[in-house]
């Protein structure tokens, strides 16, 4: 009898176990993809929205940029003030994430790529800097890729 409830209970657990839904883990090409779909929309929303909107829309509550003589402006806010700068609205900035790696939690990443900064002066002339950008981010709780540092 003891052995019957025991082989009993053992299927049981068994039928349980095999019948209970996996959590489908995501690996990194695929957290890779995302990001590169963020920095992605993070640009087209910089050329439809603004700078200033662009940057605000993408930032962590506390992210950071560094910016002019190694300035660093802290939290959504200020980074949006900053872009905010009348010099901003005669501006253009593209970019292309070159690099993507992800944490194996999928929770933090970074990219690396080129910029490309246009300025019109008060002429109407343009003038155009390149360089490198590197951008660091966090996941968000509702699933959104948000960047804590550029």
């Amino acid at each position: 009898m003891k052995k019957k409830f025991a082989l009993t209970v053992l299927i049981a657990s068994s039928l349980w176990i095999s019948c209970t839904t996996k959590v489908e883990t995501k690996n990194t090409e695929d957290y890779k993809a995302e990001i590169f779909k963020a920095e992605k929309d993070f640009e087209t929303t910089v050329a439809k929205k603004g700078i200033a909107e662009g940057f605000y829309q993408f930032a962590d509550e506390n992210a950071t940029i560094k910016r002019e003589q190694d300035t660093l402006i802290t939290g959504k806010e200020n980074i949006k003030k900053y872009y905010s700068n009348p010099k901003f609205k005669k501006a253009s900035v593209t970019w292309k994430a070159d690099f993507a790696d992800v944490s194996v939690s999928g929770d933090l990443a970074y990219t690396y790529g080129k910029y490309a900064w246009t300025v019109k002066d008060s002429t109407g002339n343009s003038k155009t800097f390149k360089g490198v950008f590197h951008t660091v981010w966090k996941k968000q709780d509702d699933g959104n890729w948000k960047y804590v540092w550029d």
